[in-house]
């Protein structure tokens, strides 16, 4: 009696979960392409990532003081990088000089924060600016973190210089005609969201792992 209804337990299990699991491999596999387009993607954009100290008026405003001044700074530095690989090296080697001038801004400013200044990988969700919207994802990342850090955060593109320049242009340099139209065409942001789910599983997954 219990092994018959163990087995059709069982069974109402595999009726009800087959069908899901059939599904998500049907859908992973139609959106292949996009995901393996978004990663390649993350893995040539250099992205600058601000945590104000606040949420109030003036921690805003000074978070986005620090960033004109901060994108000027490295306006220089990124001076003819032609990769993600050069622009991340350049970073780190004017590590100190980007929080040396971060610090100084702020003191400028009237305000006595301390300022945290690294360089590291980190998830982004998909993000839509004016003129393109970027995929989910783990991207090379500046991160600058002034005082708690508790406020709403700043994000854009470093490299290439879209954030300073304002010209999705400056994509040409780095990604495909296909990464281009997937970029700056809205009808890709439905499947955008469907990779930001599945990114966000895969970097659950290796915090795991780690």
């Amino acid at each position: 009696m219990l092994k018959a209804k163990a087995g059709f337990f069982m069974r109402k299990i595999i009726y009800i979960f087959a069908p899901i699991f059939i599904l998500t491999i049907i859908a992973t596999s139609a959106i292949a392409p996009t995901i393996n387009m978004s990663e390649d993607i993350s893995n040539k954009v250099f992205r600058l990532h601000i945590r104000a100290n606040s949420d109030s008026p003036s921690d805003q405003g000074l978070k986005l003081i620090v960033r004109d001044v901060v994108l000027e700074q490295t306006r220089d530095i990124f001076n003819n990088c032609k990769s993600v690989d050069e622009a991340l090296k350049k970073t780190n080697e004017n590590i100190d000089l980007i929080r040396k001038t971060a610090e100084k801004t702020i003191k400028e400013n009237g305000c006595n924060y301390p300022c945290s200044v690294k360089t590291d990988k980190e998830f982004f969700e998909t993000r839509k600016y004016n003129d393109f919207t970027l995929p989910a994802g783990v991207y090379d990342s500046l991160i600058i973190e002034i005082g708690q850090g508790k406020g709403h955060n700043w994000w854009c593109v470093m490299f290439p210089a879209v954030c300073l320049s304002g010209c999705t242009e400056e994509f040409d340099e780095i990604l495909t005609e296909e990464e281009r139209e997937m970029i700056e065409n809205d009808k890709y942001i439905v499947k955008f969201k469907t990779v930001e789910i599945i990114e966000r599983i895969k970097t659950g997954a290796n915090r795991i792992k780690g």
